[in-house]
């Protein structure tokens, strides 16, 4: 369950009088006024630009006017990204040594990146050459290209990516542009084999083809454009043979419908310059584009552990990372009203495919893991806000916040897919995982079990009433159709999450400082504890007592500076205990305090030290369900010697520039899993987060 970029009331370096409804996502940006640029995912940006100068020096050697720079030359370097639909056809046949065929359709969501070179000629007549990669949607079936199975063997066919190189054709006319492409293709795949042992064989294959297609693009600056595009992929056959003498040939095509956004790199005068300042163009005060990207990895030595269970940390030295790729692409529409839309490509593990730890240490990682990038849209909302006059406030330019003036005596609302935490429990010390402390129990409530999808994110729809010296909020979110799970019950209002939440805002010394307090409950389809353990038919499975139950908690959370440097974090949380988690973490009460302190005082004024500690808790029901060998969503030995877990991190985020940061983070953890008899775990941490 990953943090998502999670956002703190700050934006860069702008005072922000009160909170808007999401305040803490930190994209890459850079700024020139109010116009903001991206560089991230695999869009980096630079602008080179040159205006020919004609002149006539035939034999009159009469003085001419420079002809004008045409307003689009598509000529230069691009990178950009896509998102669409990719689906097609597989036949395959399997022989065990028996033999079956099928012929299955698949296809689903789909998103990449793509770079070129582009040469346009004076007739409007324009070559290029393009790379693409395409990855599936974050929801497993749709990578599943193909499955058959016999007596011995079940096979499943995925893909992990998908490319081509292609040559493009085309012509321009002023900001439009229609062009045809053709190439090489080539796809990334794995097979997989579940035999009747329970064991699994595992084949990767790569395979090339053919693609082609036609697309429309607009260039609606002179460095971005927007395109719509189609490619049809043709690939050969593939043949895999596995240890078990299993055989499975399969064919493979695919169409693909697309949008993409391009950033051109360099014109056809000169050399592309690479510094920053050449990414300051004028942009329309109606969008903006922001991006980051955050690559972590993690791991621990070896830690004493005499018995290990499904949901155990390993015990053997280990190392995992993750990468996140995101881009916030935001708009006005009206008056008051705003679209935003954000999409991501996320790749990696956590350290035990994310499980035993309540308070896991790295809140980029998901309850999902993915080989290869795979595509999300990680957020897609509009926003309403009502002015009522008065004082107003800027609002300054972010990932979730488009920079303008408002009334601080304001009503928003806000309808659409995001995370829970975007809008509650907003914290400028302990928020972001891309920035901040990476351990669950530290940047969120850990006892707060907020709707979320096996990525941290759920739909919903929020209200805030915003003053100058408090904001009220409240929210209802849809419920996971089940613990643990990437669909939602959608029974409005009888299956649900509501969320209420009061932040006052106060002076205390002189140095400002919010108090947030939060109630909430969950009806859900869920078991209980209790009744699993009081009958010994279930054998400890949970979802035999599962069905409309009730769940509640509270969370208190206050933020107080000190200095203009220092500043001090807490939260305490809890919920009722009773019944299964079922979205965030096994966590009933946890208490967290720590601090931040930026460099100043050494002369690293954009540096960060950051100082924290949990103590998580479950509840006597939930503690009894665990010893008896029964499995949380993160947590389950298989045997338990109760204690508190205690986590302690600390970080000194060290800041290469004013776009990329450098983190080493160091985690103490105790009783990992409410488990005296392991660990302890000594978990160290390397983070790279740039942001543009």
């Amino acid at each position: 369950m990953r943090a998502n970029g999670a956002i703190d009331d700050q934006y860069g370096n702008l005072p922000v009088q009160a909170d808007g409804p999401m305040s803490a996502i930190r994209p890459f940006r850079l700024r020139r006024g109010r116009h903001v640029v991206l560089a991230g995912v695999a869009l980096s940006a630079l602008a080179l630009g040159g205006s020919a100068v004609a002149a006539d020096v035939g034999a009159s050697l009469l003085p001419t006017k420079a002809m004008p720079r045409p307003v689009i030359d598509w000529t230069g370097l691009y990178f950009g990204a896509h998102a669409g639909f990719g689906g097609g056809r597989s036949t395959a046949t399997l022989v065990d040594p028996a033999s079956t065929t099928g012929r299955n359709d698949y296809g689903g969501i789909i998103s990449g990146v793509q770079a070129g070179y582009n040469i346009q000629l004076p007739s409007g007549l324009l070559l290029g050459l393009e790379a693409d990669i395409s990855f599936p949607n974050y929801i497993e079936s749709n990578s599943d290209v193909s499955k058959l199975a016999t007596a011995r063997s079940a096979v499943t066919q995925q893909w992990d990516f998908i490319g081509s190189a292609r040559g493009r054709i085309g012509y321009a006319t002023g900001p439009w542009l229609t062009y045809a492409s053709g190439g090489l293709a080539f796809a990334g795949e794995r097979y997989l084999n579940d035999l009747p042992s329970g064991d699994q064989e595992k084949a990767l294959d790569m395979r090339l083809g053919w693609a082609a297609g036609a697309g429309l693009e607009y260039a609606f600056t002179p460095s971005w454009s927007a395109r719509l595009e189609y490619l049809y992929y043709r690939f050969d056959k593939t043949n895999v043979q596995f240890p078990s003498a299993a055989q499975y040939a399969a064919t493979m095509d695919m169409h693909s419908i697309r949008v993409g956004l391009n950033r051109k790199l360099g014109g056809s005068a000169g050399i592309a310059d690479l510094s920053l300042k050449s990414l300051t163009d004028p942009e329309s005060d109606r969008w903006e584009i922001h991006g980051q990207t955050t690559y972590l990895g993690q791991g621990y030595p070896a830690f004493r552990a005499p018995y290990s269970g499904a949901n155990s940390l390993t015990p053997g030295a280990q190392y995992q990372a993750t990468w996140s790729n995101s881009l916030f692409l935001n708009a006005r529409l009206w008056d008051g009203g705003e679209v935003y839309y954000n999409p991501e490509l996320l790749q990696g593990f956590g350290l035990s495919d994310t499980v035993g730890v309540a308070g896991f240490p790295s809140g980029e990682a998901q309850k999902s893991n993915f080989p290869y990038p795979h595509y999300n849209t990680s957020r897609l909302f509009v926003r309403q806000t009502f002015g009522f006059g008065g004082e107003q406030e800027e609002l300054a330019s972010g990932p979730a916040q488009l920079a303008g003036k408002a009334d601080i005596s304001r009503l928003t609302i806000q309808a659409g897919k995001f995370a829970v935490t975007d809008v509650f429990d907003g914290n400028a010390y302990a928020k972001d995982t891309r920035s901040d402390f990476m351990n669950w129990s530290l940047w969120a409530p850990g006892a707060f079990d907020y709707s979320a999808d096996r990525l941290g994110l759920s739909y919903g729809v929020t209200a805030e009433l915003n003053q100058k010296q408090w904001a009220l909020r409240g929210g209802y979110f849809l419920m996971d159709a089940e613990s643990n799970a990437n669909s939602f019950d959608t029974r409005l209002f009888r299956r649900g999450e509501y969320v209420l939440e009061l932040e006052t805002r106060y002076s205390l010394l002189g140095q400002p400082g919010k108090l947030r307090t939060i109630g909430w409950l969950n009806s859900a389809y869920m078991g209980s504890y209790r009744d699993t353990l009081n009958n010994p038919a279930f054998n400890l499975d949970i979802a035999q007592t599962r069905t409309g139950r009730i769940k509640y908690g509270y969370v208190v959370n206050i933020e107080q500076a000190v200095t203009d440097d220092i500043g001090l974090f807490g939260r305490w949380s809890w919920n009722d205990g009773k019944t299964e988690i079922m979205a965030f973490t096994d966590i009933d009460a946890s208490l967290a305090l720590g601090t931040s302190i930026k460099g100043t005082r050494w002369s690293r004024p954009g540096d960060v030290i950051g100082i924290g500690g949990a103590i998580n808790a479950l509840s006597r029901d939930h503690r009894d369900f665990i010893a008896a060998g029964g499995l949380g969503v993160l947590v389950g030995d298989g045997q338990l010697n109760y204690r508190h877990e205690r986590v302690l991190e600390a970080y000194y985020a060290y800041a290469l520039n004013k776009q990329f940061t450098l983190t080493a983070d160091y985690q103490f953890i105790a009783n990992p899993a409410y488990n005296a008899d392991r660990g302890p775990v000594h978990v160290f941490s390397g983070r790279l987060h740039g942001e543009f």
